[in-house]
């Protein structure tokens, strides 16, 4: 049968665009499965304990989509740098998941917009070998993550921290509430006791720096720091707290290298809590050196009153008391301001002839405490 040279034409058209479709160009070789060496590593020191912190890989040295992971090795040197792992401190199991490149289409998403993988932590403790005063030792940390057939690509970025050695934390904390702050006191360590004597010589500084928490807020500032001295009880008041809150206070030693260019600073352990409830209830002080002078000839009377000013912070004013004197006999005190009297100093204008009057003042803080009243002072109106 003989086919029309146009329906031939259209038929060879349709096999030749579908050929084409099928096409997937030449095959890929395969993968080697090596998780790409993360570029993430970050590490923070606290008394003995590293903590390192970094992204687990989610391609591969090809840039697939990585399937399977092994063991992760966490390397540890005094070397400056490392350039192998033969003798790793930590081998970390494989983990039981593994995060999918979010653009790949192997895999969920993770989170919108995420290109990280999951994020892993270690801690590395620290023996007391490791542990120096030399001012140039730093501790170097890398890590590298291992396919399933124990294979790696690599080190990961190095890290390093200082191989300082630091101090335990004092002992016996304890606060105490006072009209002046928090009172805080503690034992000194004694310093000969520890690994880095003599201590005299060392070129490393020591502190203990003074830790406030909001309890409300959970925010911490440093209220302080004291230079460590000779073993026994240090004192610490801290003024700069604000009052009806809660803290919560903590001390650690600091050890400090001062180098040329830059200072550095590596805490110790805390010492447990010690909680304070802020409230006050501490009056200002008693204000002193009243005195009273009347005046009122050819106008009416008057008795004009001073005294020396209370000096507290937070001050809010005064009061100010008077009793009549009928003899030996003195009245109850009755206060004469309506209003808190905001200078050291009041004008009374409802006197009398032949009567004598008692004065005293006391002071009020912006809490409504009310201090004890002043010596008192006597007056006779002519």
């Amino acid at each position: 049968m003989k086919v029309p040279l146009g329906k031939f034409i259209a038929s060879a058209a349709l096999c030749l665009w579908l050929t084409g479709c099928a096409q997937t160009g030449p095959p890929l070789p395969p993968s080697l499965e090596l998780p790409k060496p993360p570029a993430d590593l970050r590490a923070s020191r606290k008394g003995n304990r590293v903590t390192l912190t970094w992204s687990e890989p989610i391609l591969t040295t090809d840039r697939r989509s990585v399937r399977y992971l092994g063991p992760t090795l966490v390397c540890r040197s005094l070397d400056p740098d490392i350039t192998a792992c033969p003798n790793p401190a930590a081998m970390l199991p494989a983990p039981s998941t593994v995060a999918q490149n979010p653009k790949s289409s192997h895999g969920k998403q993770q989170k919108s917009g995420s290109s990280q993988g999951v994020t892993q932590t270690y801690t590395d403790t620290l023996s007391a070998a490791l542990q120096q005063q030399d001012l140039s030792s730093e501790i170097t940390y890398a890590v590298e993550v291992l396919n399933r057939n124990a294979r790696g690509a690599g080190l990961s970025n190095r890290v390093h921290v200082p191989a300082v050695v630091t101090l335990p934390p004092p002992g016996n904390l304890a606060a105490e509430l006072t009209d002046d702050g928090v009172v805080l006191t503690w034992a000194s360590t004694d310093e000969s006791q520890t690994s880095a004597s003599p201590f005299n010589n060392s070129p490393v500084q020591f502190r203990y720096r003074i830790y406030r928490r909001d309890e409300s807020s959970g925010k911490d500032a440093i209220a302080g720091e004291v230079p460590l001295g000779e073993p026994g009880s240090i004192h610490f008041t801290d003024s700069s707290l604000e009052w009806e809150k809660t803290y919560l206070y903590r001390i650690t030693a600091v050890s400090i290298i001062k180098r040329p260019d830059s200072e550095i600073q590596v805490e110790g352990d805390d010492t447990p809590t010690v909680r304070v409830v802020a409230h006050d209830v501490f009056p200002p002080s008693v204000p002193a050196g009243l005195q009273a002078a009347y005046s009122g000839e050819g106008q009416k009377p008057f008795i004009d009153l001073i005294w020396a000013p209370v000096t507290n912070a937070d001050l809010a004013g005064y009061s100010v008391y008077r009793s009549e004197t009928n003899g030996a006999t003195v009245g109850q005190p009755v206060k004469l301001n309506s209003g808190l009297v905001q200078s050291p100093s009041y004008r009374d204008s409802a006197v009398a002839s032949g009567k004598t009057y008692s004065y005293s003042v006391s002071a009020l803080d912006v809490r409504g405490n009310e201090s004890q009243r002043s010596e008192a002072t006597s007056e006779s109106v002519p």
